[in-house]
């Protein structure tokens, strides 16, 4: 229990920061699947072929691709990309791009993939009744997706999130091959101290 200590005696402290760095990933990263999901659910749910056609591809590659590779994408191609614009303006310089924000990102992309998945189940569950009896009261669009679908769609949707927030964090301990320090990287770097 002498390792756990906090101080120069131990690795309590790095510890918990770095539990914290994992914490403030995943959750980062679950607001930005949450953002797509709502974009990519809609396009799945569109009657338009062409946007059913992006949000389908969304999900089959990005739920079909081995995680580490997108976060490899986005690190190592991220960096590359935005030095290409940044020479169109003239700037020639090495730029780095934040492994946190990448990170987060990158994971936050397959957890919008998962997460249009269960939101697109989650609208198709509701009774088609619940939609045409908005529609004869007159309700408008938004306030009939607001107040009638977005509950009973939460209510069929929240269960299945948990596992995709399972799967966020899991996804976490993959970032450390950014250089950003999570707790399964804190915990490499206790064990091959001692």
């Amino acid at each position: 229990m002498g390792l756990l200590a906090y101080g120069d005696t131990g690795w309590g402290d790095e510890l918990f920061f770095a539990t914290l760095m994992t914490i403030a990933v995943a959750l980062t990263a679950i607001f930005i699947g949450f953002f797509l999901a709502a974009i990519f659910a809609s396009f799945k749910l569109s009657k338009s072929k062409i946007l059913n056609l992006i949000g389908s591809f969304y999900t089959t590659v990005f739920r079909g691709v081995p995680e580490l590779l997108v976060i490899y994408l986005f690190f190592f191609g991220g960096s590359g990309a935005v030095m290409y614009v940044a020479s169109i303006f003239g700037y020639n310089e090495y730029i780095e791009i934040n492994a946190f924000i990448t990170g987060s990102f990158a994971i936050g992309i397959i957890s919008g993939a998962y997460s249009t998945e269960v939101f697109r189940g989650a609208i198709q569950s509701i009774d088609k009744g619940q939609f045409e009896a908005a529609k004869v009261l007159g309700v408008k669009k938004h306030i009939q997706f607001y107040k009638i679908i977005l509950p009973q769609m939460l209510r069929l949707a929240i269960p299945n999130l948990s596992n995709v927030w399972q799967i966020t964090l899991k996804d976490t301990s993959l970032i450390s091959v950014t250089g950003l320090v999570e707790i399964m990287r804190q915990s490499y770097i206790a064990a091959g101290s001692t």
